[in-house]
Parts: C-alpha cells; sequence; structure tokens
C-alpha cells in the first residue's frame, strides 16, 4: 500500500455496479476484508460514475459490466474514465469468465477483472493487489489474453464492417442493434413484432453472415461499429 494511501485511512475504493442492492453488498464485503480500504462512494449507472468520480478521488473503482441495463455499459465507461483526468485502477465484475468479455475487459483498459463467483475475501485481495499495480485474473482468464495476443483468430471469425459489405438486410441490422442493447430474443420479437422463431432464425443468418457464434460475440462486433462510424463522423466534421 502507498504512503498516500496509508495517511487516507487505506485504499479508497469506488463501486459500481447495476443495483443498489449488488453496490451495498460489494462495499460491506470491502468493508468487512483484511485489507485496509475505505469505500469512497457508489453508482448504479453511469451517469453516477462519473459525478461520483469527479466527487471523491479514488485509488480503485469496481465496475460491473452491466449497468444502465446494458451489458457492455461497464467497457464503455471504463474507457471514459481512463481518458479522463482522474484515472483510478479499474476492476470489471463479469457475469461470466468466457473468452470474449475478459478479452473486452482489458481491452477497455481495466487492471484486474472478477467474476461474481468468486469470494468477497478475494474480491478484496484482487482490489488491494491492483492497487499495488498488479494485474489480476484467473490462470484461465490469462490464457483468454495470451491466446489473444500470440495467435490472431482466423479470417472466417473475424467481424466484418456492415457498412463496407452491406451484407446484412435493414432488418437484420436492427436485429444486431436491439442485441447490443442487451435485449433477449422475447424482447426483440415484441419490438420488431416477431416470433422469437423469427428471431431465432434471423440470429443464426446474421452470425454466419458477420463471423461470429453467439450474442456477446456479436454485441462486441456491434460496439467496435459504432465506434469505428463515431471516428469516422470526428474525422470528416474535422475536415
Amino acid at each position: 500500500m502507498s504512503k498516500s494511501a496509508e495517511r487516507a485511512g487505506g485504499v479508497r475504493v469506488f463501486i459500481a455496479d447495476g443495483s443498489q442492492l449488488g453496490c451495498q453488498l460489494m462495499a460491506a464485503a470491502v468493508r468487512r476484508g483484511r485489507y485496509r480500504t475505505r469505500v469512497v462512494g457508489y453508482a448504479t449507472d453511469t451517469a453516477g460514475i462519473r459525478t461520483g468520480l469527479e466527487a471523491h478521488a479514488a485509488d480503485v473503482a469496481v465496475i460491473g459490466a452491466r449497468l444502465d441495463n446494458e451489458d457492455m455499459a461497464g467497457f464503455r465507461i471504463t474507457r471514459e474514465i481512463l481518458a479522463s483526468s482522474k484515472k483510478p485502477s479499474i476492476i470489471i465484475i463479469l457475469d461470466s469468465s468466457k473468452p470474449a468479455m475478459v478479452v473486452e475487459a482489458f481491452r477497455a483498459g481495466a487492471s484486474g477483472v472478477f467474476s461474481r463467483n468468486h469470494s468477497s475475501q478475494l474480491l478484496c485481495k484482487c482490489i488491494y493487489a491492483v492497487h499495488k499495480g498488479q494485474v489480476w485474473a484467473s490462470n484461465s482468464e490469462l490464457r483468454f489474453m495470451i491466446d489473444a495476443l500470440g495467435a490472431p483468430p482466423p479470417p472466417s471469425s473475424q467481424p466484418v464492417s456492415l457498412r463496407r459489405t452491406g451484407v446484412l438486410t435493414k432488418r437484420e441490422e436492427g436485429v444486431v442493434n436491439l442485441v447490443a442493447e442487451g435485449m433477449t430474443n422475447r424482447d426483440i420479437s415484441q419490438a420488431l413484432k416477431l416470433s422469437e422463431h423469427t428471431v431465432r432464425n434471423y440470429l443464426f443468418r446474421i452470425f454466419s453472415k458477420v463471423g461470429t457464434s453467439n450474442r456477446l460475440e456479436l454485441a462486441l462486433f456491434a460496439i467496435d461499429r459504432r465506434e469505428d462510424k463515431g471516428q469516422q463522423n470526428s474525422m470528416a466534421a474535422m475536415g
């Protein structure tokens, strides 16, 4: 622990999760831990994270991947935080330790990933380790990163740009956008006035066209597409 943290009464931790209960449970676990930590605030959405981190200096921010009812909001706010003047170390809480989730968390800039399946005592150790400058991940999660860095995926599994190829129909693009918003097949069927069976058929065709194999990869693909489009629009505005 740094001397500055010791003088302040321990590692300052900011907690963000999709529900107030989730935040309170993590805060209680951190306070009970054997490491000297101090919870300086918590939030349940991205707006609250921005406000909270501006108001409270934090050494470590623990952020759930799912915020604002969106599966990927935690990744986006992590990028935003690390681009700002205040840059706490960030741990992303994952609902699933699937390879794509782990890789995306580190791509966003996280110093550690932590599964909800792990114990609260281990979370305290994770916070302390990340504060000390270490990278936190399980052996299998590190293997995902090594595999991702060591060998690029085969061309057949690399997502392609929808805008460049035009391989998807307008309806299929609509399904992709709704998947990226975290909607279930039932939600999508209601939004588009389709049967769930039809939605599943759309997804199978989309997976085949863009080279993804599941909803998570498709959501990451959609996010990358939005970011690319945003950068292109910014460049066009500057021109």
